[in-house]
């Protein structure tokens, strides 16, 4: 019987994993400064938001998501609710984009995500330009939705081992 019960507690924790790690994400704020890199950065929180709000949307709870981006509103400095609003924003475009797509595609999705990173960075950008007046270089914004386009891909193999691991 306690196996039974040790079992419960590891899936339940399991299945858990994704929120967890989006908070590790955003109280990390792990970028490449120190490898002197200029040109590189790339949104974890904005992927790991998207595809499982796509595949596993009953384990991905909206409100922890929002209070993420509070947290990592906090934690980079901006003001109060810009991440909130992107990541919540990542939520409607994707739910809808799942109940509107009859058979799932790889590349339709990674594409899909490209636009909606795009319109997020944007509206990031202008908000952030023309009610907070921060000194936002557009080139930074252009690099960091490119390299999460391209991680987009490459993360999207190890959820779906997740996945596969969380149905088992």
């Amino acid at each position: 019987m306690a196996k039974l019960t040790t079992k419960g507690t590891f899936s339940k924790l399991y299945s858990w994993f994704p929120i967890i790690l989006l908070f590790i994400s955003v109280l990390n704020e792990f970028d490449f400064n120190y490898l002197n890199l200029d040109f590189f950065s790339f949104n974890f929180p904005f992927i790991l938001i998207f595809f499982f709000t796509l595949k596993d949307f009953k384990h991905f709870d909206f409100f922890l998501v929002f209070l993420a981006g509070l947290i990592n509103d906090t934690v980079v400095g901006l003001p109060l609710g810009i991440s909130s609003l992107s990541y919540t924003l990542i939520c409607i475009a994707t739910s809808y984009f799942r109940n509107i797509t009859i058979r799932p595609n790889l590349i339709k999705d990674w594409f899909y995500f490209l636009l909606v990173v795009c319109l997020l960075n944007s509206i990031n950008f202008t908000i952030l330009n023309l009610f907070f007046s921060y000194n936002l270089v557009l080139m930074s914004y252009l690099v960091n939705t490119f390299f999460t386009f391209i991680f987009y891909i490459i993360f999207v193999y190890f959820f779906k081992y997740y996945l596969k691991g969380a149905n088992d």
